[in-house]
C-alpha cells in the first residue's frame, strides 16, 4: 500500500462571528447568520443592532463601551466561547472587522457581510460604484472632501450624523461648488428610507436621519477652488508670509521625496506648509509633521493644511533640532529653511531611517556650502534650479531670475 501522506492540519476553532446587519435587521440576514447569532454565547454590538436581533439572540447581549475600545479587550476575553459581534453592513468597510481584524486571526473568525451603505446608495443611484469617489467623514472633519471636489465628480461620502449633511452643503457654496446636486439617502435598507435632494447653495432640508449617506454631483463656478491632481499647487492656494516654496520648486521637491504609500515625511522649517500639505495629498495613507519654531507661521501651516483637505497634518511649534525629540521615525525628511542652524542637518540624518530619503533646498551660500560637503562626503545628488519669469519692464516683457535653488537628494544607506 502506498504511503500515506502527511496529515493537513485541522482548520482553528472560528470562536467569532462577525455579522453584518442593515437596516431591515432580521428580515435581511441569511440562515447562517441567523443560526451564528441564535447559538453565540454572547453578542456584541451596538445598542440599535442589538435591538434588531434581540427575537433571536439567546445568549447574553453586550453593547459597546463609551468610549469604544478599540482594543477590543472584552471581545478577545472570551476567546474559546461562541461569540457574536454586529456591524454595519459590510464589517471590512470603515466598519468593527476592520478592528477586530487587528487581533484576531482570519482562520479563527467567519465574517458574514451585508451590503454597505454606499453600495445600497450606488445601487439606488444607478451610479458605477467603481466610478464614484468614496470617502468616510464619521467622525472625521469635512475638510477630508475638499480635494474630491472637481466639476464633474460623483461622491459617496458617509457622515457623522444629522448635522453633516448642512455643513458639507456649506462648504461647498463658501468653496464656489454651489450648484453641485446633494442627494441625501436616509436609513436606507430599512422601513424608513428616504431620498432627497437639494443644490447645495439652496439646501434647505430639515429633521435629516443621523443614518445618512450624502451623494455630491459637483458642479462649479469659474473661480472655485479645485484643487489640482498634480503636485506643485499654484502659490495662491496657502496662506503664507513669502515663506512658502515656489509652485516649481516644490514640484520638483515633491518629486525627490518620491512620496509612498503609508510613508511619514518630516518637513523641517516648514513655512507655509506646503511641502507636507502636497505630500499628503499625494495618497490618504501619507503622514507628514511639519516642524516650525515660528508661532504664527505653525498656525497658518494648521489653517492651510484644513483648507487643502489634510487636516491630520501634525504641525509641531519648535525650533530644530531640539523640536526632533520623541517625533517618531520618518521615511523621509525635507530640509526648507534653518538647515544651515548648527547641528540640524547631522540629527535630521540621524534621525532618518535606513533607506529613508532626505532632501534639502539652500538659497543661501552659507546652506550651499553645507549641502556641497555633504554631497562631497555622502554622495547622492545635487542639483541646481534657476527659474525665470516673464515681467514688465516699462511697455514690453523681460525675464526676471528668481534665487537658484541648490537641492541635494540622498538615500540613507
Amino acid at each position: 500500500m502506498p504511503a500515506k501522506g502527511p496529515r493537513a492540519a485541522e482548520p482553528a476553532q472560528k470562536w467569532l462571528a462577525i455579522v453584518g446587519i442593515g437596516e431591515d435587521g432580521v428580515a435581511g440576514l441569511g440562515d447562517e447568520a441567523k443560526q451564528r447569532i441564535a447559538q453565540a454565547d454572547v453578542v456584541f454590538g451596538g445598542k440599535r443592532h442589538l435591538a434588531l436581533v434581540s427575537p433571536l439572540a439567546k445568549g447574553e447581549t453586550r453593547s459597546w463601551p463609551t468610549p469604544f475600545d478599540a482594543e477590543m479587550r472584552d471581545v478577545l476575553a472570551l476567546k474559546g466561547k461562541k461569540i457574536c459581534v454586529l456591524a454595519s453592513g459590510d464589517p471590512f468597510f470603515h466598519g468593527v472587522g476592520v478592528t477586530l481584524a487587528r487581533k484576531v486571526k482570519p482562520d479563527e473568525m467567519l465574517v458574514l457581510p451585508a451590503p454597505s451603505s454606499l453600495s445600497l446608495a450606488a445601487s439606488r443611484l444607478g451610479w458605477a460604484l467603481q466610478d464614484v469617489e468614496t470617502i468616510s467623514l464619521h467622525g472625521h472633519s469635512i475638510d477630508l472632501i475638499r480635494p474630491l471636489l472637481h466639476p464633474g465628480a460623483r461622491i459617496l461620502a458617509l457622515t457623522s450624523d444629522a448635522d453633516a449633511p448642512v455643513a458639507i452643503a456649506a462648504l461647498l457654496s463658501e468653496l464656489g461648488f454651489g450648484a453641485s446636486r446633494l442627494t441625501v439617502l436616509e436609513a436606507l435598507g430599512g422601513a424608513d428610507e428616504a431620498h432627497r435632494t437639494s443644490r447645495a447653495d439652496a439646501f434647505d432640508l430639515k429633521n435629516i436621519n443621523p443614518l445618512n449617506v450624502l451623494a455630491l454631483e459637483i458642479e462649479s463656478t469659474p473661480d472655485a477652488r479645485v484643487l489640482p491632481l498634480t503636485t506643485g499647487l499654484a502659490d495662491h492656494l496657502f496662506e503664507h508670509d513669502g515663506q512658502i516654496t515656489k509652485r516649481e520648486i516644490r514640484a520638483v521637491t515633491l518629486s525627490a521625496l518620491a512620496p509612498r504609500r503609508g510613508e511619514l515625511l518630516w518637513d523641517i522649517g516648514a513655512g507655509s506648509g506646503s511641502i507636507g500639505i502636497e505630500w499628503m495629498l499625494a495618497h490618504p495613507s501619507l503622514r507628514a509633521i511639519a516642524i516650525e519654531a515660528n508661532s504664527e507661521r505653525a498656525d497658518r501651516i494648521a489653517r492651510n493644511a484644513a483648507h487643502c483637505g489634510v487636516p491630520g497634518l501634525v504641525v509641531v511649534e519648535g525650533a530644530a533640532p531640539k523640536a526632533f525629540a520623541k517625533l517618531e521615525t520618518p521615511d523621509a525628511i525635507f530640509i526648507g529653511g534653518g538647515g544651515s542652524d548648527a547641528g540640524v542637518l547631522e540629527k535630521a540624518i540621524k534621525a532618518l531611517r535606513t533607506g529613508g530619503r532626505l532632501v534639502a533646498n539652500a538659497v543661501t551660500l552659507e546652506m550651499e556650502a553645507l549641502l556641497l560637503d555633504q554631497h562631497n562626503s555622502r554622495g547622492g545628488d545635487l542639483t541646481r534650479i534657476a527659474l525665470s519669469r516673464a515681467a514688465p519692464v516699462g511697455s514690453m516683457q523681460a525675464w526676471r531670475s528668481a534665487m537658484p535653488v541648490t537641492q541635494w537628494n540622498w538615500v540613507k544607506p
